[in-house]
């Protein structure tokens, strides 16, 4: 298969290139991995290869289907759950009754459903009939953060990619590639600072949005005020996290695991590479106040709620949970 423009992911690509010289493709994939891994730019290299015309290394990217596929705007595939909210039944439903529709213009029709995970049972038990019974011309590609919050049953009826984080050198060279006109700098600190996730680092080079100004901007109070220990303080900052939305949360929890990541390279002794006054005073902060082990169990309780942030939960339960585990953590 034709996967260049998927960075990193050597062992997913292998074993793609091995499944379809032996079989071709799949007629449905789970493509797992965190928010920023690639599991976008996987899906539309898939749905391309499902609709291109040429017979050799696919995707060619330069028929007309592929051009179309990577462009988002060809008639044989179709985006679900793609506007933020949970994927119901009945939008499963609607799909089941597109897919006996034959294909506009390929040989194939192509289903995406991004955050996969937000399908309730009666949802999955839909989606599980279409997987089983479905016409032979259509393909599923699921999305998810979360491969096991899918149902068992959905599950082996797939074949399973999980997508890797990449190298802070693979980083640093796609995005040098991608942002050629971009100060050296500013690609490093990207790419240091993205966890081997490469949507993370794009949408810092693109400015994040007030999501990620938010995020930037609380994170070093969410560390100074668990530093410093004063629960009424942290329960009050806390409290003000109930009005954030969930993308927004999944944003400070990262910039909070940073931070402390940065807090554990300074309590050895190294330097975390911040340049920012507030953020390296913060991570500095919790270096002098917390035990290692207390840095590493709050990390712990960050990335679970950030993991948590993919689901239907609300802002005031995430808080809550965040009050509690960190106070646990530092205690």
């Amino acid at each position: 298969m034709n996967l260049r423009l998927l960075a990193g992911n050597a062992a997913l690509k292998g074993q793609l290139e091995a499944q379809t010289a032996r079989r071709g493709l799949s007629h449905a994939y789970i493509l797992s991995g965190p928010a920023g891994s690639g599991k976008r730019t996987l899906a539309r290299l898939l749905a391309a290869a499902f609709v291109c015309r040429e017979q050799g290394d696919r995707p060619c990217l330069s028929c007309p289907d592929c051009r179309k596929a990577m462009g988002g705007i060809h008639p044989d595939i179709s985006a679900v759950g793609d506007d933020g909210k949970d994927i119901t039944v009945a939008q499963v439903r609607a799909v089941r009754a597109d897919a006996y529709v034959r294909p506009n213009e390929a040989g194939r029709k192509v289903y995406i459903l991004e955050n996969a995970q937000t399908m309730n049972a009666s949802a999955q038990n839909a989606m599980l009939k279409l997987l089983e019974e479905g016409p032979p011309y259509a393909a599923f590609l699921l999305l998810t953060d979360n491969a096991a919050a899918l149902l068992q049953t959905v599950r082996s009826r797939c074949e399973t990619l999980a997508l890797s984080p990449v190298t802070e050198a693979q980083a640093e060279d796609w995005l040098a590639r991608r942002y050629p006109d971009r100060a050296r700098e500013d690609i490093v600190r990207a790419a240091r600072r993205c966890e081997g996730l490469l949507g993370r680092a794009v949408a810092e080079l693109e400015g994040a949005g007030d999501t990620g100004v938010q995020a930037r901007s609380a994170a070093p109070e969410l560390i100074a005020r668990l530093s410093a220990g004063d629960e009424l303080a942290w329960m009050e900052f806390c409290i003000s996290l109930e009005k954030w939305d969930r993308d927004s949360l999944s944003a400070l929890f990262s910039e909070g695991i940073l931070l402390l990541r940065h807090a554990l390279v300074l309590r050895a002794g190294g330097d975390c590479g911040e340049a920012d006054p507030d953020r390296r005073s913060a991570a500095a902060q919790a270096a002098r106040a917390l035990s290692p082990r207390a840095m590493l169990a709050a990390t712990d309780v960050l990335e679970r709620l950030r993991a948590a942030c993919t689901f239907n939960v609300g802002a005031g339960h995430l808080a809550g949970w965040l009050c509690a585990g960190l106070v646990r953590c530092r205690g």
